[in-house]
């Protein structure tokens, strides 16, 4: 999803290389849909106030999605190791349908995510709450209208981010009981763990531009 940059054009020309070398097998520039995926989920710009700029990318990447589940990983946020969580998660929630998200733990927080919890098996935190750091959700539970709730227990989302989308999908979820599983065995890391995610980032990225390491370190 490419989205809150400067060049589109420039940031687009990589993106097509990325896809020409087998490292993407799409992009979307979110300008592009925004206001059509705003139609869709009866909001608008104003609505959203400040949290706009914080909701537009997954409002317009839940709206282009066809696929039974979507995984979102924001773009300052990314795995903190290798484990194949995904099945036994999709197993979960289809057995458990109150169960509408799914996430990695965080930061590998474990302690504060199982306190956080209202119950948990063998390998998930469930309870409420929701991040759009990282989830996997239905995809038929989150193209619908459901962006404009509120809740009490949601305001304690940071004022500076509006109505933003991760508060509205935490009020719908509250205000009708659903929950989410936080899977305890595996974290993912966001940029406040800057170092290690920079390592991950440039060899993710150091087949595509062989400067790039070169590139970050100057804008550090």
């Amino acid at each position: 999803m490419i989205n809150n940059v400067t060049d589109v054009r420039t940031v687009t020309k990589y993106a097509k290389r990325a896809v020409d070398r087998g490292l993407l097998t799409r992009y979307v520039v979110v300008d592009e849909h925004a206001n059509e995926a705003l139609r869709f989920f009866q909001l608008s710009p104003e609505a959203l106030t400040r949290g706009y700029v914080y909701s537009i990318a997954e409002l317009v990447s839940v709206y282009l999605c066809r696929t039974d589940y979507l995984l979102h990983y924001a773009g300052d946020c990314v795995p903190a190791m290798k484990c194949d969580w995904l099945p036994r998660t999709l197993e979960f929630m289809q057995a458990n349908p109150q169960v509408k998200v799914a996430n990695l733990t965080w930061d590998h927080k474990y302690d504060e995510a199982k306190s956080e919890s209202s119950y948990e098996t063998d390998s998930f935190y469930v309870g409420f709450g929701f991040s759009d750091q990282c989830y996997l959700v239905r995809t038929c539970d989150f193209r619908a209208p459901i962006y404009g709730e509120r809740s009490v227990a949601s305001e304690r989302y940071p004022d500076y981010g509006g109505e933003l989308f991760e508060k509205r999908v935490d009020a719908w979820m509250r205000n009708h009981q659903h929950l989410r599983a936080t899977f305890r065995h595996a974290s993912y890391v966001h940029e406040k763990r800057r170092s290690s995610l920079k390592t991950r980032l440039l060899g993710r990225f150091s087949r595509l531009w062989p400067s790039t390491e070169q590139r970050y370190n100057d804008r550090s």
